[in-house]
């Protein structure tokens, strides 16, 4: 590091963002957390409010939580907007400040929690395996509350931006006063930055033809699963899902037995979970080619399924859909980084400066945290298919280790050359931060790299996880595997889906 780290913003409450703030306290470092909603537990916060729908295409990262659906603020019937000054409704104001993530009302977690304990706090006594989203919110609550974290966290408070000026960080926030609506700004100077936002905050809406047109003509039945909340509004339905990765597989399971019918549509990747992981009512169908327009645009009753057809890229039609959910994922983005990001190109195509493309990815980071440019920035949270809360929080001692002096990240040159050898070993694109499997040994060498210096300096090693955690873990692993090997290597094909269908 190029002087000394004293004062360091952490941008997230989170797990990631507590545990960060967290060890880097206990460091002795000056800390400050900014949190953009009014308590900590990030994604895990369940909130009955929905954001606003996204842009119909939404492909653009660095405004891919910004750049709404035009009626999703009528659509909700909120009056008002961010342009109209003092007319703004309250709610809206708040929603807008801090959009509610994508939490829903019966989301668990899917990593037994006996592999999610940080070394920070334990469960309390008689946590099951899998529970609800406000039993994970509450371990992160009271973890801050614990550790400390809780009292150096600027709440309501948004970074919009983060800027490097000379040696030091410019970070420019936005504080909304919950009961005044009064929005204050402030600019900060810090020595370092941990950004430890999460994943799932910038939707991701591909460019389907004819996609627009049906949000445009019917909008109610058109959603990004963001803004899935309950099996309410979905009775009798026939829902198509598109997508294949778990928040399709959730809510498939979800509305399975409420809907009338369920298709999901994939593309067969890489990521999808496997067909013996569904209820064995969703019929799993082809990609889809179009959303097709030339029928009927206008008006329909709500027990009106919409009028017109879906055809798939292996040619056949979908006709009866009443609903459709969006399940394509998020968008990697940082727009508070807009320096570093590069919208316009693939992630094959970045360069050594870049951080985000085409939102696939995260670029230039050194094992997943540190920048490698300028070490001084730094990322929580990156990685996925992974146990969360356990590895984020060694990610976060090394990231204490580091910004206190106790560890050294490499030359920007040896950085360079592993994470190019990294490139070359995964190629670009969404599988490079998928670890999948590999937690422990991620873990172990994060460790073998920063326990010499915190021993050097008097420190007691860290230890990695424990044997107990290994045969854990090995045995969720040993579950996957059956699942997946079970996966069909493509598509089944129904044989006249219009049959069934309603036309």
């Amino acid at each position: 590091m190029a002087h000394p780290i004293k004062r360091i913003a952490v941008i997230g409450a989170g797990v990631s963002g507590v545990s960060a703030a967290a060890h880097l306290k206990a460091a002795g470092l000056e800390v400050i957390v900014f949190e953009r909603t009014s308590k900590s537990g990030g994604v895990w916060v369940f909130d009955a409010r929905v954001a606003p729908e996204p842009a119909y295409p939404s492909l653009v990262p660095s405004i891919a939580e910004t750049a709404y659906y035009e009626d999703s603020v009528a659509e909700r019937g909120v009056s008002g907007s961010a342009s109209d000054g003092g007319r703004e409704n309250s709610e809206e104001v708040k929603i807008l400040h801090a959009p509610p993530g994508p939490c829903y009302e019966l989301l668990s977690n899917n990593v037994p929690t006996g592999l999610m304990k940080t070394t920070l706090n334990s469960w309390p006594p008689g946590t099951e395996q899998i529970v609800r989203h406000n039993v994970l919110a509450e371990y992160i609550q009271d973890t801050a509350a614990k550790t400390g974290v809780e009292g150096i966290t600027q709440y309501n408070t948004k970074v919009e931006r983060v800027e490097k000026r000379g040696e030091y960080w410019d970070v420019r926030t936005l504080t909304l006063d919950a009961d005044t609506l009064e929005k204050k700004t402030r600019d900060w100077e810090f020595d370092a930055v941990i950004v430890a936002t999460g994943h799932y905050h910038a939707p991701k809406v591909p460019d389907i033809p004819g996609l627009k047109d049906w949000k445009k003509a019917w909008p109610s039945r058109i959603q990004h699963s963001k803004r899935y909340r309950s099996t309410r509004g979905f009775e009798g339905k026939s829902v198509l899902l598109i997508g294949g990765s778990t928040s399709s597989f959730d809510i498939a399971n979800e509305i399975d037995g409420i809907a009338k019918t369920i298709y999901q549509s994939t593309r067969d990747g890489e990521f999808d979970h496997p067909i013996s992981m569904l209820p064995p009512s969703v019929k799993r169908i082809a990609e889809i080619k179009s959303f097709d327009v030339d029928r009927h645009s206008g008006p329909i009753l709500d027990n009106e399924a919409i009028p017109n057809t879906i055809t798939l890229v292996n040619g056949q039609v979908l006709s009866g859909i009443d609903r459709v959910i969006i399940c394509t994922g998020y968008h990697c983005a940082f727009p508070f980084l807009s320096p570093y990001h590069r919208d316009s190109i693939p992630a094959s195509e970045a360069d050594e400066t870049a951080l985000v493309t085409d939102g696939t990815q995260m670029h230039n980071l050194h094992k997943d945290i540190f920048y490698i440019p300028d070490p001084t920035l730094a990322f929580i949270g990156v990685p996925y298919h992974i146990a969360t809360f356990s590895l984020f929080d060694f990610q976060a001692i090394a990231v204490a280790a580091v910004f206190s002096g106790k560890a050294n990240t490499p030359s920007e040159e040896e950085m360079r050359a592993e994470y190019i050898e990294k490139l070359g070993q995964k190629g670009s694109g969404r599988a490079f931060h998928s670890l999948k499997g590999r937690d422990a040994e991620y873990v172990d060498e994060l460790l073998a790299w920063i326990n010499p210096g915190i021993v050097a300096a008097g420190g007691k090693a860290v230890e990695g996880h424990t044997e107990e955690w290994k045969a854990q873990y090995e045995l969720l692993r040993e579950k996957f595997k059956e699942l997946y090997e079970k996966k069909p290597r493509s598509v089944p094909v129904e044989k006249s889906l219009v049959d069934i269908g309603h036309s």
